[in-house]
């Protein structure tokens, strides 16, 4: 009595013990009995289960979700202004350092006397180089040759003049640029000029170029700077691109240009 005084809720529990047969005994009864306490929830916990449990997983990986996406919009915004903030410097940089200055005056592959102003209104990929280059200057043009058809095949893009002016007047005449120039685009226009002329151009776009000795065959190789100009449709020089440079990267760099270009001649 004194034990069930002092401890009615453990009498309480003893009263609920259930009875669990073991297996492998005879006839399903079992010889020894062990006894599980089964224990009701209290009504203060009833009452915590019973209460709102806050939004589910769903709604809390729709929300980081969403907050993520947020986020990297704002980063993909602040880089693109970054960028755009980025080419303009280089642009003003560049057109600051006053390449391609003035006019010239040449004649192209077919013997018509092009100037610069011909092709304002036009953007313009211009390489240097000479027909008889063993290596580089084929791949130099046949790069900028593919941008121009990456460029065409895009709609809504303004069309890009491809242009080639020899560094070796001496053997480059208007026949031997047309023969070479009709390998590569069909739209590649060939320039030539006098000694004069070219070295007039070369100097204003900052091209160095130099003829190797000839051999036996009165061969020789010209040595010149490697670099493919890109010049906006004002006649302005607004970029260039190193040998490094990818075919894919011109493109891009190209489509930024005509994305961000204002006339400065209106």
């Amino acid at each position: 009595m004194l034990l069930q005084a002092r401890a009615p809720k453990a009498w309480h529990r003893l009263f609920q013990l259930k009875p669990l047969a073991l297996p492998g005994t005879p006839g399903g009864k079992a010889q020894h009995v062990r006894y599980q306490l089964f224990s009701t929830p209290s009504p203060a916990e009833t009452g915590r289960q019973g209460q709102p449990q806050g939004p589910g997983l769903r709604t809390r990986l729709l929300v980081t979700a969403l907050i993520g996406a947020g986020l990297g919009g704002a980063w993909l915004a602040v880089r693109a202004e970054k960028e755009r903030w980025q080419q303009h410097q280089r642009t003003e940089a560049l057109r600051q350092a006053a390449v391609g200055q003035g006019d010239f005056s040449l004649l192209d592959h077919r013997g018509q006397v092009r100037c610069k102003a011909d092709f304002r209104g036009q953007w313009v990929l211009l390489y240097f180089g000479f027909t008889h280059c063993p290596d580089i200057c084929p791949d130099e043009l046949e790069k900028l040759v593919r941008v121009v058809r990456q460029l065409e095949a895009e709609p809504g893009l303004p069309p890009v003049q491809p242009l080639f002016i020899t560094v070796d007047p001496e053997r480059d005449t208007v026949a031997a640029m047309a023969r070479y120039v009709q390998d590569f685009h069909p739209r590649l226009l060939g320039l030539t000029g006098s000694e004069e002329q070219i070295a007039q151009v070369s100097r204003s776009y900052r091209v160095y170029y130099s003829a190797g000795p000839k051999d036996e065959d009165q061969d020789y190789i010209v040595d010149h700077s490697v670099a493919i100009y890109l010049l906006s449709p004002d006649g302005l020089f607004t970029d260039y691109y190193s040998r490094a440079r990818s075919a894919e990267q011109i493109s891009d760099s190209v489509r930024r240009h005509m994305a961000a270009f204002r006339s400065v001649l209106c």
